[in-house]
């Protein structure tokens, strides 16, 4: 996969690899990572992440679920969303955005770490700003316990 086609798809997954994909099937379509590490939160919840550095990208394995391919971080300014490049809009532009796709349910946070927080829960998306710049977007799904990818209603 190109730096170039690094194209966002909701509630599907990164370019042409999809939600719920094996490790074997990231590593054909992105090749070796970078660097990998095991994220475990609290206990409750341990993910397997793998680092694209130079591609802007790590990819996120939901552990109880059989290492299946759950979220993704981007911070890569070349990435699109519908055609537009998500990092060249503006916070308002983003908002009106998802909203004309139908995604409504928008919560806003200002981070202690001095990060704004926008996310749109019905998408599975948060999109970080520093001092109103976009710097990274968090987006997946749910997986059951069953493999299967769970959507968002």
């Amino acid at each position: 996969m190109n730096k170039e086609s690094l194209e966002i798809k909701i509630m599907e997954g990164i370019g042409a690899l999809r939600f719920g994909a094996s490790p074997d099937e990231v590593l054909r379509c992105f090749g070796p990572c970078d660097e990998s590490e095991e994220l475990d939160t609290a206990g409750e919840h341990k993910s397997m992440v793998w680092h694209y550095w130079d591609r802007g990208f790590s990819v996120f394995f939901d552990v109880a679920s059989g290492n299946r391919f759950s979220c993704v971080e981007i911070d890569d300014d070349s990435a699109q969303i519908w055609g537009k490049r998500i990092f060249e809009m503006k916070e308002a532009e983003i908002k009106t955005l998802f909203q004309s796709k139908g995604f409504r349910d928008l919560d806003e946070e200002d981070q202690d770490w001095g990060e704004k927080r926008v996310s749109f829960d019905d998408a599975l998306i948060d999109f970080y700003f520093e001092k109103d710049r976009l710097i990274s977007i968090n987006y997946g799904v749910h997986l059951a316990d069953t493999k299967d990818v769970i959507f968002p209603n």
